[in-house]
C-alpha cells in the first residue's frame, strides 16, 4: 500500500466515522439534547448587552486575579520547600526558613489586598 492510498483510506474512514457520529447525535430524542446547560448570567447581572458584557469582563478579571493569587501561593510554598530542603544539607538555617515563610505570607497578604482593591475599581 503506498502513501497516497493510505491517506485516502484514512480520510475516507475519518469522514465516514464523523458522518456516523453526527447522524447518531441527530437521532437522539429531543429531551436528551435539551438538557444541555445554559450560559450563566454574570455575577453582577445586567440589563443591556453592553452592561452584560462589562459584567462578563468583570468576572474574567476576577478569575485572572484569583489565578494570580494562586500562583503567588504556589510560588511561596515552593520557595519555602526549597529553603526547608536546604536546611537538611547544610546550605540554609532555620532562621532563613522562618524569614522566607514570614516574607512570603506578608507578600501574599499584600497581593490579595492589592488585587481586591483593584477589582473594586472596576
Amino acid at each position: 500500500m503506498n502513501l497516497v492510498s493510505a491517506r485516502r483510506s484514512v480520510s475516507f474512514t475519518s469522514t465516514w466515522l464523523a458522518a456516523v457520529v453526527l447522524s447518531a447525535l441527530a437521532l437522539l430524542p429531543g429531551n436528551v439534547r435539551a438538557q444541555m446547560p445554559e450560559i450563566e448570567e454574570p455575577t453582577r447581572g445586567g440589563d443591556g448587552i453592553i452592561e452584560r458584557l462589562q459584567n462578563y469582563g468583570f468576572d474574567i478579571v476576577m478569575l485572572v486575579a484569583l489565578l494570580v493569587v494562586a500562583s503567588m501561593f504556589v510560588g511561596t510554598c515552593y520557595h519555602a520547600y526549597v529553603r526547608y530542603s536546604n536546611i537538611h544539607i547544610g546550605k540554609a538555617t532555620w532562621g532563613e526558613f522562618g524569614l522566607t515563610v514570614a516574607v512570603g505570607a506578608l507578600l501574599l497578604v499584600l497581593g490579595i489586598w492589592l488585587l481586591t482593591t483593584a477589582t473594586e475599581i472596576l
